[in-house]
């Protein structure tokens, strides 16, 4: 019998600012249990804490902790190579937290860690729509705009573990928006979906065309609300979705020249608005490509289900462990 007939689940851990999701998750990326603790908690020590006694009672329900082969987590500013989550600013613990070595320490199992973008690559490359693709880039459009590279079957890290922060590179040079990073004319300061609503408050702003956002509260105003507006046919929220496509087009053809990718694939509550931000991006994408790879690079929606990617991203580290 194989190691891995004996061993046939993994654990992942999806580490968010204020939830901790994590599940059991077996060869095919069946999540077989599913939990979350708060991640909010000040001492580190009694977060594992609470973290074991739940994954815990999961472990149990799949025959013990002999049946585990490893544990994958994907963590804001999590370093694959050092095993640490650094200086990560929506967390509760500053500075350097050793946190693949605690889980070690805690389950007695190996366990790996990399940052939430690299852990849906990895994710969709095991289980989704870039199952046997060798060359892609993700790109998550959340709250932030995020990235994982992959070049020949292997996800980019770089020298220092931090390799692929697409999101923020700059694309506005002159007068862009100030970005959360300290700095002005990142990616994600207009493509991701806080990005969208700032561009809504602009164009409402500048313009007096009759919107249904103008309905509401220009402070209060969401990507949901703008993709809501855009369905009904508004002409300035569909406006909002062309200059954002715009801008992640462009972007994407630059990417491309660097890493000459068969396909980005593209996750997180912004791929939900399909078409409305899917076309433009196609056209910027392909408008400002090199010719030599005009035509030749698919943009894609991620296959996995929203629930479920981020902790099956996570675990499918713990299969190479």
């Amino acid at each position: 019998m194989t190691m891995e007939m004996e061993k046939p689940y993994v654990i992942g851990i999806d580490m968010g600012g204020t939830n901790t999701v994590f599940g059991i998750v077996d060869a095919r990326g069946n999540v077989i249990a599913k939990g979350a603790i708060k991640t909010d908690n000040p001492d580190i020590n009694s977060y594992i804490s609470d973290l074991k006694t739940e994954l815990d009672k999961q472990i149990e329900v799949v025959g013990g902790i002999e049946k585990i082969k490893g544990i994958g987590a994907g963590c804001p500013n999590g370093n694959f190579y050092t095993g640490n989550i650094e200086f990560a600013p929506n967390l509760p613990w500053k500075g350097v937290v050793p946190f693949a070595k605690l889980l070690q320490d805690t389950f007695g199992v190996p366990a790996a860690i990399t940052n939430d973008a690299n852990a849906a690559a990895v994710g969709e490359m095991t289980y989704g729509i870039a199952r046997g693709m060798k060359n892609f880039i993700m790109i998550t459009l959340g709250t932030g705009v995020g990235s994982g590279i992959v070049i020949d079957g292997k996800i980019v890290y770089g020298h220092d573990g931090f390799a692929g922060e697409l999101g923020h590179v700059r694309v506005v040079r002159n007068n862009g928006r100030v970005c959360g990073c300290g700095r002005e004319g990142c990616l994600e300061t207009y493509t991701s979906a806080t990005g969208v609503a700032r561009t809504a408050r602009e164009i409402l702003e500048m313009c007096d065309t009759p919107s249904v956002l103008r309905s509401i509260e220009l402070k209060s105003i969401t990507s949901k609300d703008v993709y809501d507006a855009a369905m009904e046919g508004d002409e300035i929220a569909k406006e909002i979705f062309e200059y954002t496509g715009k801008i992640l087009g462009e972007a994407l053809a630059d990417f491309i020249a660097f890493s000459a990718p068969e396909a980005i694939v593209l996750f997180g509550g912004l791929a939900k608005s399909g078409d409305l931000i899917l076309k433009p991006v196609v056209d910027n994408m392909e408008k400002n490509l090199l010719s030599i790879w005009k035509g030749k690079v698919k943009v894609l929606f991620s296959a996995l289900k929203e629930a479920d990617a981020a902790v099956l991203g996570a675990s499918a580290l713990a299969w190479e462990l």
